[in-house]
């Protein structure tokens, strides 16, 4: 059925035919995109139209006006009708009669509207007060009665929006702010809103609005696509929900992504997020132009005086070779020549970011039109300019935007393309891949004065996820093309070979602080044989850093500071020749022997909650140190099942686990009143998950419970998990358990991988417990809803576990977590 065929439908059968016309087009798989928008805009124009001269008596001095997006004509499946029934002020009576008649028959088909009754006079004054208002206005489109009354409104308002620029503009940005800051940036977030976050549907039509003031415009190039490929998205969203929303949900994205043809929801996400950058810069580039204008505006008369008084106005101040500052922006010198100078681009950029300046956009087309290609390898200026970009701070992530919207980055280092705007499906990550590496370089750029090589600590920080463009560990791929970059910009063979290890090692610290015993001689020495070097050392320990701070504020936190600068303190050690001495039994602290003592005397668990400070680095923070957790000692009469216990007890009470470690202390003669027996200690660091900590007294009256069995611990977890909400249509990963080779030489270490969950340590320990063996310690890291725990086990007697006993172990536990 043709467009002309579906339209004549909707004429003969009135409201029902408009429907049937309707549902027939949007399940029509061979039109999709712009074809589909508009064949649904005119069949509801004609529709509407129908209605219209059907119900007014008379025309004259009445019209029905389409405002907003569908004025524009941008009608997705569930979009709203946006529409003003205008009127030249006539018998009220017959207006409000003919508006009930244009309305319902739109509510009976269930079609969302938003609609309103005025007057021109009425309509100019509504949007004088109203932006958004005014903004629908811009776009008013007539659909059927007084196209002159239409059109006196439409040249009205433009002229009122034109003659009101200078207010509005500042206005319709701070909109554009305070709404980005509200919703984030579409071009990073894993559930965007494709219309209200910064780079949506939103901002084109802000963009429009300021073309229409004819007070500046956006940069055309990329822009229309852009906006297509937005509400092609919007389209096989309303589709695939059957709801009018623009939020595009994690369980939604694979459906939308088979509706548009696309092979996967990555694929999805980083269409979404290409179409939302050229957006946001193009916004940006807008904004900055009506800001220019604005002051150009304000600064005129006192320019003319001056100019008059015969003193010139200052126009552009040198920044660098070929590079001046002129009205706020980085442009190039009247004498700069871009096809000469390869390393100008570089130069510019650098530039740009020391003084805190944006690129002009005139400048970043200018070099990406004629530039050319910078020799392999690069000359020593060139890398330099690079280490000066990244190494000045946050100005470095606009200037690389300008240089990565005209395809500048993706020349001068090809390998970006494939980390380019590339999803990062862990709710630890805030960024894009290509976004985190740039931000990683920021919080290097403050960690520069702690090593002797800058330059190296930047270039790693840029490189370091760049092999998650690849299949495999992205670490041992990132290896590899780090090399092949440092080589190309100009490193000479021992530098190439340490920021190829950087990138190779860049998880190695956080890694084993967080999920290894770091009083085992093993795990200092095997991060020793990593590093090699107490240059490489102080360089991963920085770029550790920046890594956890970039990724977002799960990745990093004072403890894990802690907890990466002592191991850091160690290998340092070893690589200074000073080998790590097999650890002796620590003695219990006076504390530790006086609970054991009166859990013995009692017959019953002993707590004690302590709250453990200490500053990371450097001075201490103004307000004090900073908490690391709270430090929980437990000591039980030694006894079957203690571990799961207290981690069931700890869950119930909403208690995250950071780390723990377990013993046995055997008591003197003199206090055991003559009879023998031992007493477990458990050494815990724990932190409340919100709210307060408990009370000692509380935890220790459900210890005992949980002992006795009197305390259902399975039970109350289960009904708090099945309270949890869950996310429809998405499956956690399966959890992995395997065994650490050669990571203790007293212990044989067991890494879990899983959802993380309440009670997750519980179950762990009860299938442990099950398997009889004994848990020395562990190490609990939780990355956003992933739990990453290392046991540290032995037999009965203390010893490493067989091999193959250790296998089967893991393939137990694997199994249990399962189910």
């Amino acid at each position: 059925m043709t467009g002309t065929d579906v339209r004549t439908q909707a004429e003969d059968s009135g409201p029902s035919g408009y429907a049937a016309a309707r549902l027939r087009l949007l399940t029509e798989g061979a039109r999709s995109g712009p074809p589909r928008r508009a064949a649904l805009a005119e069949l509801t124009d004609d529709w509407l139209a129908g209605l219209f001269t059907a119900a007014a008596q008379d025309t004259a001095g009445v019209s029905l006006v389409a405002v907003g997006g569908y004025g524009r004509g941008e009608l997705s499946p569930r979009s709203d009708l946006d529409l003003l029934l205008l009127h030249d002020g006539g018998d009220p009576g017959a207006v409000a009669a003919l508006a009930d008649r244009l309305w319902y028959p739109v509510w009976d088909l269930g079609l969302a509207l938003d609609h309103s009754v005025r007057t021109p006079a009425e309509a100019r004054k509504t949007a004088g007060e109203d932006l958004k208002v005014h903004l629908g206005l811009l776009d008013a489109r007539h659909l059927a009665g007084d196209l002159g009354l239409t059109a006196g409104l439409r040249t009205a308002v433009l002229a009122d929006w034109r003659n009101q620029a200078p207010r509005r503009l500042p206005e319709l940005q701070a909109l554009c702010v305070e709404r980005a800051d509200r919703q984030g940036e579409l071009q990073y977030l894993l559930e965007p809103d494709l219309k209200e976050a910064r780079g949506g549907l939103r901002d084109v039509t802000a963009l429009r609005a300021v073309a229409a003031s004819w007070l500046a415009d956006a940069p055309r190039e990329g822009l229309a696509d852009a906006r297509r490929s937005l509400l092609d998205v919007r389209d096989a969203l309303h589709l695939a929900t059957g709801r009018a929303t623009d939020r595009l949900a994690l369980q939604e994205q694979d459906q939308v992504a088979a509706g548009l043809g696309l092979l996967d929801a990555d694929t999805l996400l980083r269409q979404v997020y290409e179409a939302a950058r050229v957006i946001s810069y193009a916004s940006d580039v807008t904004w900055r132009e009506v800001g220019r204008v604005l002051r150009s505006r304000a600064v005129r008369p006192r320019l003319r005086a001056m100019l008059s008084g015969g003193k010139p106005a200052p126009e552009r101040s040198p920044l660098a070779e070929g590079v001046v500052e002129q009205d706020g922006e980085v442009v190039l010198a009247r004498a700069a020549r871009p096809e000469r100078d390869p390393v100008l681009p570089l130069r510019a950029a650098a530039a740009a970011a020391q003084a805190g300046l944006p690129l002009s956009l005139h400048a970043v087309r200018r070099m990406a039109a004629i530039v050319r290609p910078l020799p392999t390898p690069w000359p020593a200026e060139a890398r330099e300019q690079l280490v000066t970009l990244l190494g000045s701070g946050r100005p470095t992530v606009d200037v690389w935007e300008a240089l990565e919207a005209e395809g500048l980055i993706s020349r001068l280092l090809p390998d970006w393309e494939r980390v380019r705007c590339r999803p990062q499906r862990n709710a630890v990550h805030v960024w894009t891949v290509d976004r985190h590496l740039i931000e990683t370089a920021v919080r290097a750029s403050e960690l520069t004065r702690r090593v002797s090589r800058p330059d190296l600590l930047l270039v790693a920080a840029l490189l370091h996820d760049i092999g998650k463009g690849w299949p495999g560990d992205h670490s041992v791929a990132g290896e590899i093309i780090a090399k092949d970059v440092a080589a190309r910009i100009g490193f000479d063979r021992a530098d190439v070979a340490v920021l190829s290890a950087l990138v190779r090692h860049h998880l190695l610290l956080i890694e084993t602080a967080t999920r290894r015993d770091l009083d085992d001689p093993a795990t200092v020495r095997s991060v020793a044989e990593a590093v090699g070097t107490q240059g490489t050392l102080e360089l991963l320990h920085a770029l550790t850093e920046s890594d956890a701070l970039a990724t977002g504020p799960a990745a990093w936190s004072s403890w894990r500071g802690s907890l990466v600068a002592d191991l850091v303190r160690r290998v340092s050690a070893v690589l200074a020749g000073d080998a790590p001495e097999e650890p002796e039994p620590a003695a219990p602290t006076a504390e530790q022997e006086r609970l054991a003592i009166e859990a013995f005397r009692t017959g019953g668990p002993v707590l004690a909650l302590r709250a453990q400070t200490e500053p990371v680095t450097g001075e201490e923070p103004a307000g004090g140190p900073e908490p690391l957790g709270v430090e929980l000692l437990i000591a039980v009469p030694d006894q079957p099942a203690v571990l799961p216990a207290v981690a069931g007890v700890l869950a119930v009470h909403r208690l995250t686990v950071r780390t723990a470690e377990l013993r046995t202390l055997r008591l003197p003669d003199d206090v055991r009143t003559g009879s023998s027996g031992s007493v477990l200690l458990l050494n815990w660091r724990v932190a409340a998950e919100y709210g307060s900590l408990p009370q000692a007294a509380r935890l220790r009256a459900d210890l005992v419970r949980a002992l006795d069995g009197t305390l259902d611990i399975a039970g109350r977890l289960a009904e708090r998990d099945a309270a949890y909400p869950r996310r429809r249509g998405w499956t956690a990963p399966p959890p992995r358990v395997t065994v650490a080779p050669a990571a203790s030489h007293h212990a044989t270490v067991i890494e879990v991988r899983a959802q993380d969950a309440p009670g997750l340590l519980h179950r762990i320990g009860t299938a442990l417990e099950k398997a009889g063996v004994r848990v020395r310690s562990m190490h609990v890291s939780t990355l956003g809803s992933n739990a990453v725990d290392a046991f540290y086990v032995t037999t009965g007697v203390g010893a490493p576990l067989p091999g193959a006993d250790a296998a089967s172990l893991a393939q137990a536990l694997e199994e249990t977590l399962r189910g």
